[in-house]
């Protein structure tokens, strides 16, 4: 989020993935809207519609569920491919085209996604153009027993999602990017990048390396860390510690490869191990 990126988390179902953005959300005094994804779904279900009154005699525009500061897509693969192309344009340039007219959401601006990886009736793979658009997909797993038997307590005192409060505005969130955005990316850093990146292209196993957006997602997302650690300038380490969850998405495998048992996490764990990390004087 302080690098106003886009989060997708996949994982299987009754995980709480819905109940983590919805509690993220929550969490930030700003504008949540909810698209609940389905088949019959249409794109201007999703941004919004031009509609004719007569009573003043022109085209108004009624905003769709995007025009928010945190939008949940939530079960994002059961929509159509022409559905889910809706988000391209707002995800990327944070503006909707509407019969030839932009209109700007508000900022900050953040969708976060779920999706459920085992289920393949009434689904719909993502566009490539789409994934690549998210800075992270995560999963979030099953619960360790302890944590399961306080999430089960939690429960029985009647602590809900819904009753989660607010602790920053979206002011504070606005400044607080802004902070991100300040933080200092050594050449050699931005070299690293470049490079770990590069050879996610070359790997026999990919159809499809990971593009220039991918740069810069994980530049952004290394940024962030740094910013959280209480640090005014980027260190491999950061680079490393978000590579995985940042690039494992945007490697397409080839057939073969996935025959093998191959993963794109293990990729770029092995292009990790690869590739040189620069000298700590340097990163400064």
């Amino acid at each position: 989020m302080l690098a106003e990126g886009h989060l997708l988390v996949e994982d299987v179902p009754g995980v709480a993935k819905t109940t983590l953005a919805k509690a993220i959300s929550a969490s930030i005094d700003g504008t949540m809207r909810r698209i609940q994804f389905t088949p019959d779904l249409l794109p201007s279900d999703v941004t919004g519609v031009q509609i004719y009154d007569s009573g003043r005699r022109e085209w108004v525009f009624h905003e769709g569920p995007v025009f928010a500061n945190i939008v949940l897509g939530d079960e994002i693969n059961r929509a159509s491919p022409k559905t889910q192309s809706a988000l391209l344009e707002v995800m990327e340039e944070r503006q909707v085209t509407v019969d030839a007219v932009p209109y700007t959401v508000p900022r900050p601006f953040i969708v976060m996604a779920t999706q459920n990886p085992i289920e393949h009736g009434g689904t719909y793979d993502l566009p490539e153009a789409q994934v690549d658009r998210f800075m992270v997909k995560m999963s979030v797993g099953y619960p360790a027993h302890e944590a399961e038997v306080r999430m089960l307590e939690r429960r029985t005192r009647g602590e809900r999602v819904d009753r989660v409060t607010p602790v920053l505005t979206t002011a504070d969130l606005a400044r607080m990017i802004e902070i991100v955005e300040s933080v200092h990316l050594a050449p050699a850093v931005l070299s690293y990048v470049v490079t770990l990146v590069a050879a996610t292209r070359r790997l026999p196993e990919v159809r499809l390396g990971v593009s220039p957006r991918g740069s810069i997602a994980l530049a952004q997302a290394a940024q962030a860390r740094a910013a959280t650690s209480g640090r005014t300038f980027v260190t491999a380490d950061d680079v490393k510690a978000l590579a995985p969850y940042v690039l494992s998405h945007r490697l397409l495998l080839r057939p073969e490869a996935e025959l093998q048992g191959v993963t794109a996490v293990s990729l770029v764990e092995s292009t990790l191990a690869a590739v040189p990390v620069p000298v700590e004087r340097s990163v400064h």
